[in-house]
């Protein structure tokens, strides 16, 4: 393994994370800044609470394409520079903790469900599309955007051991998703105390 190389690339995909689409989106529209309004969560669901579905788009694809962008160089060109799997696997933590905490936007990110989604397409798209599944299957049936996510962020792990057992992928999609779990306790609470939202209903501050 190359400690320079590796460094640089996980350093690159923390930077990467760190472009909060929601704030950037939010200010070429013209926007209220996201971390003021709702949730106070700079992602899409807040986003659109705004009524610019457009703009909403945008932070989505912004937030889920970053994560895979940095995953997928890290895949294609870091071996190349003697980077070992277990770096590739950091730089899919780094670009997650650089949603979250992102030093362009004072550390104050987001819960990372886009993010962690295009992070697990980058991994496998069967990985991708399994947690994608699960989301669906848990918003369409109980209409709980953050039960969907935390749900799918949950089963991650499981899906990731089934198709690669302990590679080094498996220790960064845990982490990940215990991050992106932590990120939403709030909802936690919210719906043990049934004050959550539902899908479609007028939002609150307890959103994702």
């Amino acid at each position: 393994m190359n400690p320079m190389a590796t460094a640089a690339f996980v350093l690159a995909a923390y930077l990467l994370g760190s472009l909060s689409f929601a704030v950037i989106v939010s200010r070429v529209f013209s926007l209220p800044d996201p971390r003021g309004y709702g949730s106070g969560n700079p992602g899409a669901t807040n986003v659109l609470r705004t009524g610019r579905k457009l703009a909403a788009l945008l932070t989505l694809l912004g937030d889920g394409g970053k994560g895979w962008l940095a995953v997928f160089l890290a895949t294609r060109y870091a071996p190349d520079y003697g980077v070992d799997a277990t770096g590739v696997a950091t730089c899919a933590i780094a670009v997650f903790l650089g949603h979250v905490f992102p030093v362009f936007f004072r550390f104050a990110g987001g819960k990372g469900v886009a993010t962690a989604g295009g992070i697990l397409l980058a991994i496998h798209v069967w990985l991708g599309a399994a947690a994608l599944a699960t989301w669906i299957v848990v918003a369409a049936f109980m209409r709980y955007s953050s039960l969907a996510a935390v749900s799918a962020a949950g089963l991650a792990p499981l899906y990731a051991y089934l198709l690669f057992g302990m590679s080094p992928a498996l220790p960064a999609v845990t982490l990940i998703s215990a991050l992106l779990v932590w990120r939403h306790k709030r909802n936690i609470l919210n719906l043990v105390a049934g004050k959550e939202s539902r899908i479609g209903e007028k939002p609150d501050s307890t959103g994702v």
